[in-house]
């Protein structure tokens, strides 16, 4: 070897150790500056400061936990407002093997992509394993009882459909790649039919994408844009959704309750059928909330150092109940939380604006209904129509029915509280305006035996509908009017960020605010909103899990792209 080749060679290893040691540096540096800022955060004397979360969902829940755990705020000093009888919000599970139960919807989860859900929850104790927490918990469950549909789409000969192909032709494939590469910035206000051509909505990916994440034709692009990039790693095995990550229970009892119960052990309050009406803030420019007015009369003064942190609004809003014999009632015309959202952003500039998400329940409804049942004949057959069992086949749809209707079969069983011969599943339809092709009324006029009645017509099975509905306990339809207003079409600055700018002691958490990269209608947009709202609030250097960018991997580019063409 030359000198002067030697000498290269050696001013590179040389440059290569110095790169070393300033990133060892620098994280030496990063670590020692969390560890101050841990012993800073847990020595801090909030002397007496309280924070208010308007609004028990799961969002305020989980900034609970971050103010407990990582803030070290006193638990005493946080208190929970909700203005309905019961805690969980869109996470929800009620009845009773007499009454029925219901489920308005089911929270998918996924194990890739919900980074923070898993990292708070990894601290949160299982309320029915000791020594484990939810994380593991819901993990092992998951991976003990795994997602492989087989029956995903069904035509209205209620024939299984083989969707191993897209069904995209090259113009729908030009569309889709042309809309990864462009710029969200430049998709205010359109819709996703504004930008694929007639075609698209034919392909079995539409009525697959469509139904697993509740999109519209004239849903939000951006949002979808978003979904494309931040679930690119499903868009390979969209047709057996084998990414859904499945909690042991329903979201209320697996989810809710050993959140709730943590909080508790640390003396959190809460206070529900308390609804806050209005919120005052300081004169001037900035941001900073004085009081909370209750719908009762009570007020709320913030004291100097208190923080209020406001679920600004939430997808179930205005929900309402029906059974098997009566339609769920016409909802009210005016969402609480969207109408507490409407006065706080006419207070303030940056608070974003509702009238996109909350003016047109027309296209943001879609209509859920849950079946409880004696025994298990009617789940029997429909395990050997789907070939799944329970827990292992994810959502159903029937592709031209009216509806677009959807059931899933979840594991028994889905509540804590059915007994060895009940069974459950649940169902929703996207169409509530269209008249059923076996019942001929709008699915919103139906009665739970109705709605049950077109399912049966689906399936082929009308001929055994009164053998089976003797088994059949109750059939509890849910009309959610605003289940969709987070897909709407929309400019970028009307969801508010999470802590709007000049503020002082206030913050906004839900699916309605503005998280770049991230995408709504996921438990994990409510948990990362949640600890954004708390770090920046209280000073927290700890970081928020990045959204991992499954989108920039070329192994995972290269299954979607295959996927495409299949």
């Amino acid at each position: 070897m030359s000198k002067k080749t030697f000498a290269v060679l050696a001013a590179g290893a040389a440059a290569a150790g110095a790169v070393y040691l300033t990133g060892k540096a620098k994280k030496d540096a990063e670590a020692q500056a969390l560890r101050k800022n841990e012993q800073e955060l847990s020595s801090r004397d909030y002397d007496g400061r309280q924070v208010y979360l308007v609004g028990g969902g799961l969002a305020s829940l989980a900034a609970a936990a971050y103010l407990v755990r990582d803030a070290h705020f006193p638990g005493k000093n946080i208190h929970v407002l909700e203005g309905t009888p019961i805690l969980g919000g869109s996470n929800d599970g009620a009845g009773s093997p007499q009454q029925g139960f219901v489920c308005r919807g089911g929270r998918m989860l996924n194990e890739e992509t919900y980074e923070n859900f898993w990292e708070l929850f990894s601290s949160i104790p299982s309320l029915e394993q000791p020594g484990r927490s939810v994380t593991e918990e819901i993990l092992n469950f998951d991976h003990a009882h795994p997602t492989c549909a087989k029956a995903r789409l069904i035509d209205r000969s209620a024939v299984i459909q083989d969707v191993s192909s897209m069904g995209f032709d090259n113009a729908d494939r030009m569309a889709m790649t042309k809309l990864l590469l462009t710029d969200e910035t430049t998709l205010d206000n359109l819709t996703i039919e504004d930008w694929f051509a007639p075609h698209f909505f034919t392909t079995n990916f539409w009525y697959m994408w469509q139904t697993t994440f509740a999109f519209q034709k004239w849903s939000s692009l951006f949002e979808f844009r978003r979904y494309m990039n931040r679930m690119i790693f499903e868009f390979s095995r969209i047709e057996t959704l084998e990414g859904v990550t499945r909690t042991p229970y329903n979201q209320y009892e697996s989810v809710i309750l050993p959140l709730k119960s943590w909080l508790e052990g640390y003396g959190v309050t809460f206070k529900t059928g308390c609804t806050v009406s209005d919120i005052d803030f300081a004169p001037g420019e900035g941001i900073t909330a004085t009081a909370l007015h209750l719908e009762d009369g009570g007020l709320i003064t913030l004291g100097e150092g208190d923080v209020c942190i406001m679920t600004n609004a939430c997808m179930t809003d205005s929900a309402t109940l029906g059974d098997l014999h009566t339609p769920a009632p016409v909802p009210a015309e005016k969402p609480i939380s969207g109408e507490l959202w409407a006065k706080v952003a006419a207070k303030k500039p940056g608070l974003g604006d509702p009238a996109p998400f909350f003016s047109k329940p027309h296209e943001t409804n879609w209509e859920s209904f849950t079946v409880t049942c004696r025994g298990n004949k009617l789940l029997k057959k429909i395990e050997q129509f789907s070939g799944n069992i329970p827990g292992s086949g994810a959502l159903m749809t029937f592709k031209d029915s009216s509806w677009l209707m959807s059931i899933v079969v979840a594991a028994q069983p889905h509540f804590k509280a059915q007994d060895a011969n009940t069974t459950i599943f649940w169902g929703y339809g996207l169409y509530t305006d269209h008249p059923g092709d076996y019942v001929h009324k709008p699915m919103k006029d139906c009665t739970g035996e109705e709605m049950l009645t077109e399912l049966l017509g689906q399936l082929g099975w009308l001929e055994e509908k009164e053998a089976l509905m003797e088994d059949v306990i109750n059939v509890i339809p849910c009309m959610m009017p605003y289940v969709d207003a987070q897909f709407q079409p929309r400019a970028m600055s009307d969801r508010p960020a999470v802590v709007p700018k000049g503020s002082t002691n206030f913050a906004m958490v839900s699916q309605f605010v503005e998280i770049p990269e991230d995408m709504v209608f996921t438990e994990e947009y409510s948990v990362r909103a949640a600890r954004i709202a708390v770090y920046k609030l209280f000073g927290v250097k700890k970081p928020v899990c990045p959204v991992t960018p499954y989108n920039k991997d070329p192994k995972i580019l290269l299954k979607a792209a295959q996927t495409m063409y299949r």
